[in-house]
């Protein structure tokens, strides 16, 4: 590949990545069409899905599109959904080449519409930045198969490791500054997702504020028994914000229909143990079109993530002060006895946020 191919790549997909946590349940493309080494048109998948990138970027480009070569994150799509096929636009459009680094999985398009372009009589150029395109559509591509969202865990936390002290008071440990790339963060999923004791402690929205953001992730509370108080900030905002609430199969009747009447939507899962199985419990997550979630802790539910290896993506926050052995630790207990059974991350980006740390880690 050459290096215009890659530069012009690299760019479709810091494109794609404005519409993450906006357009699920489809993939956050990004496009970018060039006409004699001269970019004429640029876009993104838009809010809630549509127009696609490919529709973005033609519009933009108009009569230059004719010619041009297009670099598009993801294989355009051939079949006809709500918006006409990406694949045909293109045809239509006259360009003479397009730049993909990957296949699209879903098995509507899975090849198709690399096909039709190529019948098309347009070159078709695959693989570029292939590895970066997996990374970047990896909730999508496991939505599809029915496997899971995209799942990071995000912790903030005392220099020793506590989130909270024996009390239980937890606000604030870290600095606004941190808490704001947290609320950029949440923005960048398509849901934020807490367990039972986390709700009750600390009464969250779990909502992306002062961000000018339209469109709110979802919010999810794990509560096996739904033990989350009637009175809170979630169920009065469970009509204008979607709230979903997963619980086990011995929730009490008069809850269930009790959040239900205040707008939630209930997801029954199967438990394992003392708590709701974690893989099940991200399948019907994905089944309901979610590509990536934020998950917010406690401890409990972080422990339990962790343990079952669904964590792609660790994100701390640690503050300078000490809370001490009584407090609250970040993590439940694993059951670890080795240290190879430990799950392991490798470290992509560490700076100052503020006065705090913010250091993320990626699954080996």
């Amino acid at each position: 590949m050459s290096a215009e191919d890659r530069r012009f790549m690299a760019l479709a997909l810091s494109l794609g990545q404005r519409g993450q946590g906006q357009v699920w349940p489809n993939p956050a493309v990004g496009c970018v069409i060039v006409q004699a080494g001269r970019i004429v048109g640029r876009g993104w998948t838009q809010a809630g899905g549509r127009p696609h990138a490919e529709a973005v970027a033609l519009s933009q480009a108009g009569s230059l599109a004719k010619g041009a070569t297009v670099y598009v994150t993801l294989e355009p799509c051939a079949h006809h959904g709500q918006t006409p096929p990406c694949a045909q636009a293109l045809i239509n459009a006259g360009v003479s080449r397009v730049v993909a680094p990957l296949e699209d999985t879903d098995p509507r398009v899975s090849g198709e519409g690399f096909r039709t372009l190529h019948e098309a009589g347009i070159t078709v150029s695959k693989g570029v930045l292939a590895e970066e395109a997996a990374r970047h559509h990896k909730g999508f591509f496991l939505k599809i198969a029915g496997i899971r969202p995209f799942v990071t865990l995000k912790l903030a936390s005392s220099f020793d490791g506590r989130i909270a002290t024996a009390t239980g008071q937890s606000q604030w440990i870290t600095g606004p500054e941190a808490r704001r790339v947290v609320h950029a963060m949440r923005a960048k999923h398509d849901a934020v997702m807490v367990g039972a004791g986390t709700a009750r402690a600390d009464d969250p929205t779990l909502t992306v504020r002062n961000l000018g953001i339209a469109r709110q992730p979802v919010r999810i509370v794990v509560s096996r028994r739904l033990d989350v108080p009637l009175v809170g900030n979630l169920a009065r905002s469970a009509r204008a914000v979607p709230l979903w609430l997963c619980h086990g199969p011995d929730a009490d009747a008069d809850r269930l229909r009790a959040w239900e009447s205040v707008g939630a939507t209930l997801i029954a899962c199967p438990v394992t143990g003392a708590q709701l199985d974690p893989a099940i419990l991200l399948s019907r997550l994905a089944e309901a079109g979610l590509t990536r979630v934020f998950c917010e802790g406690g401890s409990a539910l972080a422990a339990s993530l962790l343990t079952a290896g669904l964590v792609d993506e660790l994100v701390g926050f640690s503050a300078g002060l000490a809370i001490g052995a009584e407090g609250l630790p970040t993590i439940g207990a694993l059951g670890l006895e080795t240290l190879a059974e430990a799950s392991r991350f490798n470290l992509a980006e560490l700076r100052p946020i503020g006065n705090d740390i913010l250091h993320r880690w990626e699954r080996v």
